[in-house]
């Protein structure tokens, strides 16, 4: 039975002898052998395993695949196709040909790049970095970040914009600064303003190495943020809890804390470290004024002299040039031909418009008197400029005509103008000593209750040409005049008063309109002006001036997110506290002392305070925490700090009105308020705290 075939079946040995004499004949087909075989459904045979001894067995094999093992090229072989399409040239795809498969052409892998959107955010930004610090569009670019989208990146903006700032000047610096306070809230959330200045703490090692003062650079970037209120002071410790503290981040918080924070007047400072502002200042200007002049004054040059003034760019404030340049005059008598000859060509050129000219003329009329003090010949001076400066056609004659010929209201103006200079010289005081009732004394002492609108605008006239800490000071002396002496009617005119001369305020102070919509706005935050009072003012000004522009500011700024916390701060804090900070203090030491504190300690926790002007408070939380826990202990209190001249007269006369005004509220949680409230009344009158005027609604009962 042993046969070459093994044990094929009959049929199974006709296939496999017809394909091995057709297997030239059929080496083009694209059938392989094992779909040959497929298509006939070769199979064991039935009723048992299929054998596996024979020739066909150990020939045929399949493959995982399912396809024969051919030889290399998949040429030659017993039982095989032999190679496909084996031709003796080389084969070639024409792409003319009509059976051409385009399926049919080589192809390699070609790789692409896969981009992270992170690193194409970091890309973004640096070119809206670098437009901002080229224009300094703070609205620009806010607009450009929200188009771009990704917010979730702006912690890396944050970054970016620092990096990028600490190797370059001061104005890019601060111009940094800006724009991220502006940024803060509206475009970027505060967890991202956090997230990002901790992730700049961690890469301070890094910066380190390119930049070599990094650390006191990041140093002064934390600080300031700190200070603009977009970071809060608890972000330092939580900072340095999660860096290494051998870290570079670590020395940055440490130089912020100790070098910045801690000093006295430490938020001026800060802001003022890059130059305070984005544009130059009042005081800039003025100083270049005074070095051009002199400068002009040693070369004769008049030409090169008009050159500066008109690279100066400030053509609202040439008055200043004016006014300079006729003081030289008057104080180096040998320069008076030059500097007229400079206003004369000025004037002619157009350079110095008439308007200017007459400012500058009539602020120098309105300081002789000072000036006369160490200029003697300052009058008659003036008085010889004038005239020669008219005819020569470069002043306007109408600087010579009187205001008035009513001998009242000159007599009246003479008032107006002591009343000023008294006014001006007790503000000075103010500002140098910070004694709010030696102020209200001296006021009291001038007797003119009919000017304390003058006052008003003098004292923020006055505060707006000063630093941060003179502004705070004049608006908490606004809040203690009102409580004080100053009704509210006189509070609405003098801010009538100031709005109508914002123009002419503008000329000597480049940022006016900014300031007054914070005094402004301040004064409603302070309760100072009630938000009616807005209205008032605003219907009292014609439409579209300068006042009535301000005025729409302020709205803006008091409409804003957390509006009363940025705007008891707009000034770095100053000299006083918050209204509810001070009522939580007022509040805390009552208590202690309530609890079997001494009277001496809570004396001075008061005085501690340094709000004077709110001391009407603590007589009111007083009478309302005697009445509660039925213990007259705070009423020896109030009679310690009227004897020490602590808490006045007029600030107890304020307390018991509050007391008064809100009693029937009071009797909702205390039954016996308007009694206890009568008695609280005749006891002060009797010690001297009240005056026997005060009604007492006791008498009502």
């Amino acid at each position: 039975m042993a046969s070459s075939e093994g044990f094929l079946t009959y049929g199974q040995r006709e296939l496999l002898k017809i394909a091995s004499q057709n297997a030239e004949s059929l080496s083009s087909s694209p059938k392989s052998p094992s779909s040959l075989l497929s298509d006939h459904h070769v199979k064991a045979p039935a009723g048992g395993k299929a054998q596996t001894a024979g020739i066909a067995v150990r020939h045929v094999r399949r493959s995982h695949s399912g396809k024969c093992r051919v030889k290399k090229d998949g040429a030659g072989g017993k039982g095989t196709w032999g190679k496909l399409l084996d031709t003796d040239v080389d084969s070639r795809i024409d792409r003319n040909d009509p059976n051409y498969d385009s399926g049919e052409e080589p192809y390699q892998l070609v790789g692409s790049t896969v981009t992270d959107p992170l690193d194409e955010f970091k890309k973004a930004v640096v070119s809206i970095i670098e437009e901002y610090f080229s224009n300094g569009d703070v609205e620009l670019t806010a607009s450009d970040l929200r188009e771009l989208g990704s917010s979730e990146y702006y912690p890396y903006f944050i970054k970016r914009l620092v990096s990028m700032a600490m190797d370059r000047h001061d104005k890019e610096k601060e111009m940094a600064s800006v724009l991220l306070s502006a940024l803060y809230a509206d475009v970027i959330s505060p967890a991202q303003i956090r997230d990002g200045f901790f992730i700049l703490l961690e890469s301070a090692d890094d910066l380190a190495v390119d930049i070599l003062d990094a650390v006191d650079i990041l140093a002064l970037f934390l600080a300031r943020a700190v200070v603009d209120d977009i970071l809060p002071p608890a972000f330092l410790a939580r900072a340095r809890k999660a860096l290494p503290e051998s870290s570079k981040g670590v020395q940055v918080i440490q130089t912020a804390e100790k070098s910045h924070l801690s000093a006295p007047h430490h938020a001026e400072l800060v802001e003022r470290r890059w130059g305070g502002s984005t544009h130059i200042t009042v005081e800039e200007v003025k100083k270049k004024i005074a070095d051009l002049l002199r400068e002009y004054v040693d070369s004769g040059d008049t030409l090169e002299a008009c050159r500066c003034i008109r690279e100066l760019g400030v053509s609202f404030f040439h008055h200043e040039v004016v006014k300079r340049a006729l003081i030289f005059a008057m104080e180096i008598r040998s320069a008076e031909p030059l500097m007229l000859k400079l206003l004369k060509e000025a004037a002619e050129e157009g350079l110095i418009s008439s308007s200017q000219m007459v400012k500058g003329f009539s602020r120098l009329a309105e300081s002789l008197d000072d000036l006369a003090l160490d200029i003697p010949s300052a009058k008659a001076l003036f008085q010889s400029f004038v005239p020669k400066a008219i005819s020569e056609g470069w002043l306007d004659a109408s600087l010579t005509k009187p205001a008035t010929e009513d001998g009242e209201i000159q007599v009246e103006d003479e008032v107006v103008r002591k009343y000023k200079k008294e006014a001006v010289t007790i503000i000075h005081e103010y500002f140098l000593s910070d004694d709010i009732p030696e102020l209200i004394r001296s006021l009291e002492d001038l007797g003119a209750p009919e000017y304390n609108p003058v006052f008003l605008k003098k004292l923020i006239t006055l505060a707006m040409d000063r630093k941060n800490r003179e502004k705070e000071m004049a608006s908490v002396l606004l809040s203690a005049l009102h409580i004080e002496i100053f009704s509210t009617e006189d509070i609405v005119n003098g801010f009538v008063m100031l709005l109508e001369s914002a123009e002419d305020t503008a000329l000597d102070i480049l940022d006016a309109s900014n300031e007054l919509a914070l005094f402004v706005a301040r004064a409603v935050i302070d309760d100072v002006l009630a938000p009616l009072n807005l209205e008032e003012i605003g219907s009292r000004l014609p439409p579209k001036c300068s006042g009535s522009e301000t005025v729409r500011m302020a709205r803006s700024l008091i409409a804003a997110r957390h509006a009363g916390e940025r705007l008891l701060r707009c000034w770095g804090g100053g000299t006083g506290w918050a209204v509810e900070d001070a009522k939580d203090k007022i509040m805390k030491l009552l208590e202690e002392y309530e609890s079997g504190g001494v009277v001496s300690e809570a004396c001075q926790c008061i005085r501690d305070l340094g709000m004077p002007f709110f001391n009407h408070e603590v007589v009111k939380k007083a009478l309302i925490m005697a009445m509660e826990k039925k213990n007259d202990r705070m009423l020896d209190l109030l009679q310690e700090c009227f004897s020490e001249g602590l808490i006045t007269i007029n600030q107890m006369t304020k307390g018991f009105t509050r007391i008064k005004d809100g009693l029937d509220d009071l009797a909702l949680d205390i039954p016996n308020a308007k009694q206890k409230f009568g008695f609280y009344v005749e006891h002060a009158q009797s010690m001297g705290w009240l005056l026997p005027s005060f009604d007492s609604p006791a008498t009502d009962v």
